[in-house]
């Protein structure tokens, strides 16, 4: 598998999400009718942090052999990231009364990319020959 083009797809949607939080998050808060504080915009903006700054870890990562023994611990951070929030979004779905086409949409590609990043971690990878 060519890990380039799920590493490249998984940072589209990390840095998205993180620029979105970071330079909307009154405009997040209102539209997911969220009490606005302080509190609630400094965890957006962490939240943001978080997902611009592993979006970057893909991104310098994607040229480089991932699977098997190499480069470990991104293939296992993905995995967790994917795997646990494609869990959480899982178990919001079957609960959740508004916005349920954003919460859907966001489970299937969480739960695409757990299963390709569970795939590389399991899986030796090969040199492709250029």
């Amino acid at each position: 598998m060519n890990t380039k083009i799920v590493m490249t797809s998984s940072v589209i949607l990390l840095v998205g999400i993180g620029i979105l939080l970071s330079f909307l998050p009154n405009e997040v808060i209102e539209y997911l009718n969220i009490e606005s504080n302080t509190i609630t915009i400094l965890f957006l903006n962490l939240l943001s942090a978080l997902y611009l700054g592993f979006g970057l870890l893909n991104w310098m990562a994607k040229g480089t052999l991932i699977g098997g023994i190499y480069n470990k611990p991104i293939a296992i951070g993905n995995l967790m990231h994917f795997g646990v929030g494609a869990i959480a979004l899982v178990k919001v779905v079957l609960n959740i009364q508004t916005h349920l086409e954003i919460i859907i949409s966001l489970t299937v590609v969480y739960v695409i990319f757990a299963i390709l990043f569970a795939y590389v971690f399991l899986t030796n990878p090969t040199k492709r020959e250029k």
